[in-house]
């Protein structure tokens, strides 16, 4: 450490910092297969890295992007959060986020730089309505405090520190066995339905409750988060506290979870089950497997995730290379190869044998903690190089960067496990961290030290690792064997702020002083006022004309993603228009200092607009906000393009498009951004959307579905999300629905978002409008239809005389034997 200081020391007389290691342009340029193709979004908020190998360079880059998929925009009040699936699927919590992946998530995003992200993640488990924090097992105090160990924000960790005590008291309440003195949960709330020992049960999918290496080796991880964040804040009474429970849980695990025979850690069934097993058992120790020496899970890693086992536990890791038990060709096995219950699934979800990100995930961290933290020589740098290069080739799809739930062990294929408009681009487990802590070697600290211990394959003549946002220091790790690569010397070399402060001949460990962590400066954190996920009347999006398939609902979701399918786009295909337009009313007056449009481009011809204007409502009228600036200047697709300008106060925004020739154009997400305070008060004036509030009734409804989130302003298309009426398992040939308004209403177009499976919903043969005349009812007279036919997945709009009504029907002629479907009906004053 004196070496590393005195390099610091001297570092502070270098009279120019070096210039970045690498070209983030050209290495961006390299990659052909981006979807979001926002490179000032990488080059302002990524680490870069390159290597000799291209695989790994091109799926570091395509797991950023992937994180930009998921990347939710849920409320002005909750800010940012993450999905797991591409869609929202019923079992989500608030914007769709899933407690079951959060771990993986928070250790990868915590590389982002000047990303409010970062923070508004964290908090959104417990200062976010309807956020589940509990609703799988996870490590969320353990993550906070990793995040905490990349960032040095100790604002940051003071203010998440209570909800990390609050995540532990609700595992204490809701899964601690104080007879057994640990935690116990089933394998299905690991996100591991359907594993050997469930299967062994009454419960296939979600039986076998017990003590598992995983929920016990996540609390003892958040436990000793815990404990350290009260000592940095100088509570020594808590930090004893909780260290003390670390340690009274690692000598449980240790205990009652390892078998010495198998050398391995297993879990443990809390009840008796059916065929003789036995409570207080390992898996294959009683029932109808007694004494069969397989019953290995991954899961038998997860303790050093946590650097939980003491020494003398090693052994375990001799079964992770070995075709015989967990490696094969695409990635480890959840289950041993020669386990009775051996299984390799064609579909979701039995974790039985398949390769599992997740786990693999879990496996490699696990590994990267032996490396460091242990002395063993039962696995190398070799090992881990070579099954993180496995791991890397599983990641592809049709010769691009890809992945979904699961792969299969022998062949890498995804399928049986790649959903659509589900599972694509799945978010449940972790790449970027393993690169910047595993392969380049970053082992982040809370102290003002920089460690770098690289796993690369010994073979790499050169990697480097740069820009990356470390204790408020920017550092860059560079290893070049000769130093013709980059041109800083040879051997390996740690940079911060430019200078030089650590240097080795050889690829090893290799400590260096930092130096005091300067001021933290909170990253820049506006409001998006633009966007409503349901559940209220503004901001409402209106549009000049919309494409069949494409639904203007998606523009202002909080998401954005640019490719075809899954979708998350309106368009103006097929317009008749020589320009079209989208409103944004916001419902009250605001505040508003930039407008960002994500514009398409893809092959099916809908292409950025020649030009646009961004307009607001003065006076009553529409004018162009002036002093606009925007960047790019010239209308580009696949990447944000935002329009700033002085604040201006108003009650609604529009965007006016003029399609370039011969080519329409699109969008996937508006958003309006504000550093004023968001106006609270959403029902200033009435909604514009009629059927808001009012009673939804019908002939039929499913025992599956609610006729009441026919108007909650829930769009939800996927077949998981779960927010529609439908007619199925009617005895009838025709059904209807309707909407009564509080009072008599001039009316004159209605919306139906109908909704279909492909099964046994789909769209109905035809449907007919009416309105209620006082005596009967009456069929409206109709200007248009879009699509002229019923469509699924898409927003059908009539357009009809005005009438002056208190009640709006529309009877469906189901397209038999299927029934209809609808997840949003709205309603509206003028056609």
């Amino acid at each position: 450490m004196m070496t590393a200081l005195l390099l610091w020391l001297l570092s502070l007389g270098h009279p120019q910092p070096t210039p970045p290691i690498l070209d983030k342009q050209r290495i961006l340029q390299q990659q052909s297969w981006w979807d979001n193709r926002d490179f000032s979004w990488y080059k302002q908020h990524i680490p870069f890295f390159e290597s000799p190998d291209a695989d790994i360079d091109a799926t570091y880059y395509y797991r950023w992007e992937l994180v930009t998929k998921h990347l939710t925009y849920g409320s002005p009040q909750s800010g940012y959060t993450f999905t797991e699936f591409i869609d929202r699927p019923f079992w989500s919590g608030a914007f769709g986020a899933i407690s079951c992946p959060l771990g993986h998530q928070m250790y990868e995003i915590r590389w982002l730089k000047e990303s409010p992200a970062v923070e508004d993640y964290a908090r959104y488990w417990f200062e976010t309505p309807g956020a589940e924090p509990r609703s799988y097992s996870n490590w969320y105090g353990d993550a906070v405090w990793a995040t905490f160990m990349v960032t040095a924000d100790r604002n940051y960790l003071h203010t998440m520190l209570p909800h990390m005590e609050a995540q532990y008291a609700g595992w204490m309440a809701e899964h601690w066995d104080p007879a057994k003195q640990m935690f116990r949960w089933d394998g299905m709330h690991d996100g591991m339905e359907t594993n050997i020992n469930s299967r062994l049960t009454a419960d296939q999918f979600s039986g076998a409750d017990g003590y598992r290496p995983t929920i016990n080796a996540y609390m003892y991880g958040d436990a000793r988060a815990i404990s350290q964040a009260a000592a940095l804040f100088g509570d020594s009474t808590k930090a004893r506290d909780y260290a003390e429970r670390a340690a009274d849980l690692k000598h449980r695990v240790q205990q009652e979870l390892w078998d010495p025979r198998r050398e391995f850690f297993f879990h443990q069934f809390a009840h008796d089950e059916k065929d003789g097993i036995k409570a207080g058992t390992l898996t294959y120790r009683s029932g109808p497997f007694a004494e069969n020496p397989h019953g290995r899970e991954e899961i038998g890693f997860v303790p050093w995730q946590f650097n939980l086992p003491d020494a003398g536990y090693e052994s375990a890791w001799r079964f992770l290379m070995d075709t015989a038990y967990f490696f094969s060709a695409h990635g480890p096995t959840t289950v041993e190869r020669h386990d009775p219950q051996f299984r390799i699934s064609p579909r979701c979800c039995v974790w039985s044998g398949n390769e599992w990100p997740y786990a693999t995930t879990q496996t490699l961290v696990a590994m990267a903690n032996l490396l460091n933290n242990y002395r063993q020589s039962v696995v190398t740098k070799e090992d881990y190089a070579r099954l993180f290069t496995v791991y890397t080739l599983d990641q592809r799809m049709n010769g691009r960067p890809y992945i979904a739930e699961a792969a299969n062990p022998d062949n890498g294929s995804w399928d049986g496990h790649n959903t659509p408009y589900h599972s694509e681009h799945y978010f449940h487990s972790g790449y970027v961290d393993l690169v910047i802590t595993g392969i380049a070697g970053l082992r982040p600290r809370a102290d003002d030290s920089l460690e770098v211990n690289p796993l690369a394959p010994a073979g790499w003549a050169y990697f480097a690792l740069d820009d990356v946002r470390y204790h408020g220091h920017e550092i860059a790790i560079v290893w070049d064997r000769d130093g013709t690569r980059y041109h800083v010397g040879p051997g390996l070399t740690l940079f911060s702020d430019g200078r030089v402060i650590g240097h080795a001949a050889a690829l090893g460990r290799l400590n260096a002083y930092l130096g005091p962590t300067p001021t933290i400066r909170a990253p820049d954190h506006p409001v998006n006022l633009a966007v409503n996920n349901g559940r209220r009347p503004f901001p409402l999006v209106a549009t000049s004309y919309s494409a069949p398939g494409t639904s203007p609902h998606y523009l202002n979701d909080g998401n954005y993603w640019y490719h075809t399918s899954p979708p998350n786009r309106w368009t103006t295909a097929g317009s008749p228009h020589r320009s079209d337009w989208v409103t944004l009313d916001l419902g009250v007056t605001q505040a508003v200092d930039n407008v960002t449009l994500y514009f398409l481009d893809d092959s099916t011809g809908v292409r950025p607009p020649a030009r646009y204007d961004v307009q607001m409502w003065r006076h009553g009228g529409w004018v162009t906000i002036p002093g606009q600036r925007r960047a790019p200047e010239v209308p580009a697709g696949r990447m944000a393009n935002t329009i700033s300008f002085v604040p201006v106060r108003t009650t609604r925004l529009r965007i006016v498009l003029v399609p370039r020739s011969g080519s329409s154009t699109g969008l996937t997400e508006i958003e309006a951004w504000s550093h004023a305070p968001p106006g609270t008060d959403q029902l200033a004036r009435p909604p514009a959307n009629l059927a808001w509030g009012a009673r939804a009734s019908a002939s039929f409804t499913s025992q599956h579905d609610r006729v009441e989130e026919l108007n909650d302003m829930v769009v939800a298309f996927s077949q998981y999300s779960r927010n529609r009426w439908t007619a199925f398992g009617s005895p009838n040939a025709g059904d209807w629905v309707e909407i009564d308004l509080p009072r008599r209403q001039s009316v004159g177009k209605i919306e139906l978002y109908l909704w279909g499976d492909g099964g046994g919903v789909k769209a109905p043969k035809s449907y007919t409008v009416q309105t209620w005349n006082g005596h009967a009812w009456a069929n409206v007279r109709i200007v248009s239809q879009i699509p002229s036919q019923p469509q699924v997945s898409s927003v059908n709009t009539v357009r009809f005389s005005p009438v002056t009504t208190a009640k709006v029907r529309v009877t469906f002629q189901h397209a038999l034997p299927a029934a209809s479907g609808v997840t949003e009906l709205t309603i509206w004053r003028d056609g």
